[in-house]
């Protein structure tokens, strides 16, 4: 399997992410909060994912959009461990709850953590 993270993966669709904070379940490994939540999907994909980090934490739109790039550059490097474990359709929000700016190796070890968990959390559903 490639790591790309094309345009149908990308979750945007805001009665998704709506729906993902009211319905959705979590699983976390600090400072990565992932809330998930089995649905149907518009287009053939198993996950849209999207990231999220809060404005109240990092007021500098910079430093977000550096984070959120991290995040986003983890989750498709490590994608693998959901796309060949897992049965369904997911969305997924990733959202950063740190107080300052990680680094590359630390945003990559906590979304394998993270999405280890979310693999051990669905097979014993």
């Amino acid at each position: 399997m490639r790591s790309t993270f094309p345009k149908k993966e990308k979750l945007k669709s805001k009665k998704l992410i709506e729906q993902l904070f009211l319905e959705g379940k979590s699983v976390s490994s600090y400072p990565i909060k992932l809330i998930y939540l089995k649905t149907e999907l518009p287009f053939d994909v198993i996950v849209q994912a999207g990231v999220s980090v809060p404005k109240k934490n990092f007021k500098s739109a910079v430093k977000r959009n550096r984070i959120k790039r991290l995040l986003r550059e983890s989750y498709r490097l490590n994608k693998a461990l959901v796309f060949n474990n897992s049965e369904g359709t997911f969305a997924f929000l990733f959202l950063y709850l740190g107080k300052e700016i990680p680094t590359f190796d630390q945003v990559s070890l906590q979304m394998k953590s993270v999405l280890d968990k979310f693999n051990k959390k669905i097979n014993y559903e």
